[in-house]
């Protein structure tokens, strides 16, 4: 009697065990049971950082604040990304600004050295204030290597334009010699390209467009002196292809 009640124990304790380690192995296999495994996603978009540093060619006068051509190259080149990407750009540029004036504000704004683009263009006031060349040589070099150096120090990163020459524009006529202002704008134009190809910077002529002011009454604002919407969008135009091979 004793021997059967243990053999009955024994029994039900192997059909216990069975029947768990069955429940137990069907719910694992059971895709409906779900863990609380935290899985780390990274939802936000990378950030592109663009930087420009000019005068008011480069902010723009007398035109909309998206107008200019670094607020409408950013917004051409974001058009080539998904929704992966965001786009911040950082515009250091006033109207009137030279060189020197320049450099002075890139020491009080302090920029970060982390951006991904970085476009350069400076030096038509220096010669409407009819400054020193050598000043403008010498502190154009110095922009462009600290135009390198906010571009994570690589030069690939960086695009120089050319300056504009204001003399094709009804202001611009009124000056006694707008022979001579061009003969200087290409002095200034000449030393920055050779500067940028010496450093392997990208140089993109725009000056050309600025020269057909007269002509294309488009291209130049109601004050007869600054560059309009359109003129800003043929910049783009020749600066996009260089600036979306730099970012890809």
């Amino acid at each position: 009697m004793k021997k059967s009640f243990f053999t009955l124990f024994w029994f039900l304790i192997s059909i216990s065990t069975f029947v768990f380690y069955s429940c137990s192995e069907e719910n694992l296999n059971d895709e409906s049971v779900q863990f609380n495994i935290p899985v780390p996603l990274d939802d936000d978009p990378y950030e592109i950082k663009i930087l420009s540093l000019g005068d008011g060619y480069t902010k723009g006068h007398n035109v909309c604040e998206n107008c200019n051509y670094p607020a409408q190259l950013t917004d051409s080149i974001s058009r080539y990304f998904n929704n992966d990407f965001s786009f911040k750009l950082n515009t250091l540029a006033e109207i009137g600004w030279t060189t020197s004036i320049l450099i002075d504000n890139i020491q009080i704004e302090n920029p970060d050295s982390n951006y991904d683009l970085v476009t350069l263009q400076i030096g038509v006031h220096n010669q409407f204030n009819n400054e020193s060349f050598w000043l403008y040589f010498d502190e154009f070099s110095e922009l462009a290597d600290k135009a390198v150096e906010l571009a994570k120090g690589d030069a690939a990163n960086v695009i120089v334009l050319s300056i504009p020459d204001y003399s094709f524009t009804p202001f611009g006529q009124q000056s006694p010699d707008t022979n001579l202002v061009s003969e200087e704008i290409d002095n200034y134009n000449s030393y920055a390209k050779n500067y940028c190809d010496s450093k392997g910077i990208s140089f993109v002529n725009i000056t050309d467009i600025t020269r057909m002011g007269l002509i294309d009454q488009s291209l130049v604002t109601f004050d007869e002196v600054n560059l309009s919407e359109i003129a800003f969008t043929k910049f783009v135009e020749r600066i996009l292809p260089l600036a979306l091979d730099k970012l890809q």
